[in-house]
């Protein structure tokens, strides 16, 4: 917890630093991006592209032998289709505005990097990784769920064996456990992805060498569970924008609204949303700096016990003595 509220403090003292930068370049950048996610809430229930993922979920599911109980689960397939076609119909907003903003902060951020550095050659490599990222969360989704597939229908034989019939509470205690599984490896697919992304844009290098190196930096600090408590109020205040533009335009009656209050009210949400982003990208940009200082003072240490690991010797010679290093002793 140390961590995180360290994380934390240097973070909004970035933010604070760059306020000027952040608050105008980087969060109107950012902007279209926001707005898409926010209208999508109004355009992805009453489409097609909706519709048709989520039968062809239910019948994938049907075939592989989940319970039904959980397939017509509104929480599992229902919002899970409801994700897919809102990154599908925001997909062009992703790969432009948002990466554009990401490089913008990355190149203001990243003192090291050089001043002749414009942002293009950051948002390729950026480009690159969130292609890779794409085929790696849908990769992680597809391995999790065909264990869930293993296991519902290894219980079933298991019970069909045995002669007894598929306990209610156990298959409900079953179902319980993979949504737990499935919520920690997504999240932990979408930090790694999220390091990457920053690391791809200081390092301008992309691809999937990216994501290896964000899921070592991240493994090799031990620093999971302060990922996991860094992610978690980005996420809360991104889902708090998004259910307050939901109640305050989205639900609101065309009759009672005023249209131009509506829609500057419509505006200040999509530009709080993109200062969230902003903010998140700050956070991961200090993350990864403190993921590096770890590993720098980890291996610092381990060369330290490497220099002090050696013993020595002492030979008589005929007229002096000598000393030298030895890895063992006599």
């Amino acid at each position: 917890m140390g961590k995180t509220s360290n994380i934390l403090r240097r973070s909004i003292y970035t933010f604070l630093q760059n306020y000027q930068y952040l608050t105008t370049t980087a969060a109107l950048l950012a902007f279209p991006f926001s707005a898409a996610i926010l209208f999508s809430q109004a355009f992805v229930p009453s489409s097609l592209l909706l519709q048709s993922i989520y039968n062809r979920l239910n019948t994938i599911f049907q075939a592989a032998g989940l319970p039904n109980h959980l397939i017509s689960s509104e929480f599992f397939t229902w919002k899970l289709s409801q994700t897919i076609s809102s990154s599908i119909s925001t997909l062009p907003f992703t790969l432009t505005f948002l990466l554009f903003s990401k490089a913008s902060i990355i190149q203001t951020l990243n003192s090291s990097s050089s001043s002749s550095c414009n942002i293009l050659s950051i948002f390729k490599p950026l480009l690159t990784t969130y292609v890779c990222n794409s085929f790696f969360i849908l990769s992680a989704n597809a391995t999790v769920f065909c264990l869930f597939i293993f296991g519902f229908n290894f219980l079933e034989g298991i019970s069909a064996a045995s002669g007894l019939s598929n306990s209610p509470n156990c298959l409900l205690l079953l179902s319980a456990v993979a949504a737990v599984v499935y919520s920690l490896v997504l999240a932990n697919a979408l930090i790694v992805c999220n390091l990457a992304l920053v690391l791809s844009g200081i390092e301008r290098s992309g691809g999937y060498l990216s994501i290896l190196k964000a899921f070592v930096l991240i493994r090799s600090g031990r620093i999971t569970s302060v990922a996991l408590s860094l992610a978690l109020p980005i996420n809360l205040v991104l889902a708090a924008i998004e259910a307050l533009f939901q109640y305050r335009i989205l639900r609101m009656p065309a009759a009672s609204a005023n249209s131009w209050s509506l829609a500057s009210e419509g505006i200040f949400i999509a530009y709080l949303y993109s200062i969230s982003v902003v903010l998140d990208t700050v956070v991961t940009f200090v993350f990864y700096k403190s993921c590096k200082n770890i590993g720098s003072s980890i291996e610092e240490q381990q060369l330290e016990l490497e220099d002090t690991s050696y013993s020595y010797q002492i030979e008589e010679g005929n007229y002096y003595v000598s000393v030298k290093k030895s890895q063992q002793f006599p």
